[in-house]
C-alpha cells in the first residue's frame, strides 16, 4: 500500500506518525500523496491506513479519485512537528472536502483504566451529547469538527448512544464496544443524518496505545 522513501528511520526520537481516514461520506475510494509519495491506495469511505512514521516537516498532500493522479480533490499543505502521532481525515462532503488533522496525544495510560474520547465528524449533524444507556452523559454538546479529552473509563464492554445535544432522542444506537485496559480510543462520528451514509461510528484502537 505505501512507498516509503521519505519515512523517518524507526530509531529516530524526532519521528512522527501519522495515519488517513477517508471520512468524506459522498467521495469515492482516494489515493493519496505526500511530497508525491504515494502513501495511501484505495482508500475507501470509512477505513483507516495504518500509522506510518515520517519525519516532522511540511508536507504537500494531493489526495485524488483512487487510480488516477490528475485534478486532485484535495491539494494542501501540513506540517508536522516532532514526536507527533495524527488521525489525519478527509472530511465534508465531496463539494467541500478538505483534510483535518487530529492530534492523537501522548499520554501516560493507566492499567485499570481505557481511555475514550470523541471526535464529531458528520457535517450535518447537530451537536450530540454521547451517553450511556440509562442517559448518563460521557461527551456534552459535541459540534462539527470539534475533538473532546479523553476521558477514563473502567474497562468493560458498553453500549453508547448519540443523541441530539439536551434531548432524550436516540439517533445512533452503538452496542457491544469493548474497552481494553491501558488503551486509548477514539470515537468517530461520520456519515449523514437521512442519507444513504447514515450516521455511524468508528472506534479504532490509538497510536498512543503502542506508537
Amino acid at each position: 500500500m505505501y512507498h516509503q522513501p521519505y519515512y523517518a528511520p524507526n530509531n529516530c526520537s524526532k519521528n512522527s506518525y501519522i495515519r488517513v481516514l477517508h471520512a468524506s461520506p459522498d467521495a469515492p475510494a482516494v489515493d493519496v500523496y505526500a511530497n508525491n509519495n504515494l502513501i495511501a491506495k484505495n482508500l475507501k469511505y470509512s477505513k483507516f491506513t495504518e500509522y506510518i512514521s515520517v519525519m516532522p516537516g511540511n508536507y504537500n498532500i494531493k489526495v485524488f479519485p483512487a487510480n488516477t493522479k490528475s485534478n486532485p480533490v484535495i491539494d494542501t499543505s501540513l506540517n508536522i512537528p516532532a514526536n507527533k502521532i495524527y488521525t489525519v481525515a478527509a472530511i465534508d462532503k465531496l463539494a467541500n472536502i478538505s483534510l483535518y488533522p487530529i492530534e492523537d496525544p501522548r499520554l501516560h495510560p493507566s492499567r485499570t483504566r481505557a481511555y475514550v474520547r470523541f471526535v464529531h465528524l458528520s457535517p450535518n449533524a447537530p451537536n450530540v451529547d454521547i451517553t450511556l444507556p440509562n442517559g448518563y452523559p460521557l461527551f456534552k454538546d459535541v459540534g462539527y469538527k470539534e475533538v473532546t479529552k479523553y476521558i477514563p473509563l473502567r474497562p468493560k464492554t458498553y453500549t453508547i448512544e448519540a443523541r441530539p445535544s439536551g434531548s432524550d432522542e436516540v439517533v445512533l444506537y452503538v452496542p457491544n464496544i469493548k474497552l481494553s485496559p491501558n488503551k486509548f480510543y477514539t470515537i468517530y462520528a461520520i456519515g449523514l443524518v437521512g442519507d444513504t451514509h447514515p450516521l455511524q461510528v468508528l472506534i479504532p484502537l490509538d497510536g498512543n496505545s503502542y506508537l
